[in-house]
């Protein structure tokens, strides 16, 4: 299985996550910059936190221009697996691989600080292995997080299990106070509907390991591949 972490100008975030894959995971992973046109032949495609092109106009309306976005695109509408964390989240929903939007945050403020998130159901790769009642501490750091989607797209995507993760505090509640964005139904993370795209918020890289005081984000991550170790 091999990773390809897509570095765009601003992404602050691909070569802390080639890291985490590499020395932590012991995975085969690679960088490949914004203006190339190969994959390289990744089974699966990273597209990191930061600010990409300073995230001039709206976060991610730059990068999803950029020439290796067409193949990323190919890559996932012909099955192949795609995540983006952060800013990457952000990219997917303006390339319009992923519903709805991520907008300001409630407060206009930029946010760096952890929160709580847990597995809404498990119905993808991303959380099948992860309790929904495991609460999980996870860092998030920016200023466009806010999730909207129109209330039919938020129905369905409760109903078809693509609300992959969900703000929650440290007992597993879920409630506004919970809520670190004002993100609709409290969502942290989505999929697609063919649950092989998915975005998140929070940032599990920079929580995997003991030295940075939190490994919750780990548990994201080995339970990511050790669901595609057996599809």
């Amino acid at each position: 299985m091999k990773f390809a972490v897509i570095n765009f100008p601003g992404a602050s975030a691909a070569t802390e996550t080639i890291d985490i894959l590499t020395r932590i995971l012991g995975l085969e992973a690679f960088e490949i910059w914004h203006k190339d046109t190969d994959l390289k032949g990744a089974d699966f495609v990273i597209l990191p936190g930061g600010s990409s092109y300073g995230d001039y106009l709206r976060a991610g309306a730059i990068a999803k221009l950029s020439p290796i976005m067409d193949k990323v695109i190919q890559h996932a509408h012909s099955g192949g697996y795609v995540l983006g964390i952060g800013n990457g989240f952000q990219i997917l929903c303006e390339a319009g691989l992923l519903p709805g939007a991520l907008t300001k945050n409630d407060n206009l403020k930029f946010i760096s600080k952890n929160t709580y998130i847990k597995a809404d159901n498990n119905a993808s790769i991303l959380n099948e292995n992860i309790s929904t009642s495991e609460v999980l501490k996870i860092p998030i750091a920016h200023e466009e997080g806010r999730y909207f989607a129109e209330e039919e797209t938020l129905k369905e995507l409760k109903s078809n299990g693509q609300m992959v993760f969900i703000y929650c505090d440290e007992n597993g509640e879920i409630n506004e106070a919970a809520n670190p964005n004002g993100s609709f139904e409290n969502i942290a993370g989505i999929c697609n509907k063919n649950k092989n795209v998915f975005g998140i918020m929070p940032h599990p890289e920079r929580a995997s390991e003991e030295e940075v005081g939190n490994t919750d984000g780990l548990k994201i991550l080995e339970g990511l591949v050790d669901a595609l170790r057996v599809k």
